[in-house]
């Protein structure tokens, strides 16, 4: 293997992964005593399989908007370039399971949203890019995985 990278996710063998899962990718310690925690919520298999950017799109304006009705502690949700999953990043909160608990609630709540949150041109770069049903089936299929959600490696 190559020397260690920088970035924690170059440093991952994409081949031996097994979707979906929700895998703690690193915790970076402020210097007043803070922690980010950085989870890689993978919703397609590496290599094999992607989002389609709108209804990745859509997906990423309901978590972020849903995901902060379930805990004050969400940093940020971002989705990954290549169009497989999302980095979610919360400060200060170490329980994995609470955090596997809090994404499945927004995913719940995701299936039963009536539209897509900022979807305009005021509030969003790309505003024409979105799929509503789309952000759907990907949270229904996940979602349908629950159990595996702990289970990174094949």
């Amino acid at each position: 293997m190559a020397d260690k990278m920088n970035v924690e996710s170059f440093n991952l063998d994409h081949t031996k992964v097994k979707v979906p899962y929700v895998r703690l990718a690193g915790i970076k310690k402020g210097e007043y005593g803070d922690e980010i925690y950085k989870y890689d919520v993978r919703f397609k298999q590496p290599n094999v399989a992607h989002m389609e950017m709108p209804a990745l799109h859509s997906l990423e304006h309901l978590l972020a908007e849903l995901s902060r009705n379930h805990s004050d502690k969400i940093v940020d949700i971002s989705p990954m370039g290549c169009q497989t999953g999302f980095y979610l990043s919360v400060i200060n909160h170490d329980d994995y399971d609470d955090l596997l608990n809090i994404l499945e609630a927004t995913l719940n709540d995701v299936l039963s949203a009536k539209e897509v949150p900022a979807c305009n041109e005021v509030q969003c770069g790309f505003a024409v890019s979105h799929s509503h049903e789309g952000a759907k089936e990907l949270a229904r299929a996940f979602l349908a995985e629950r159990a595996a959600w702990k289970n990174v490696f094949a």
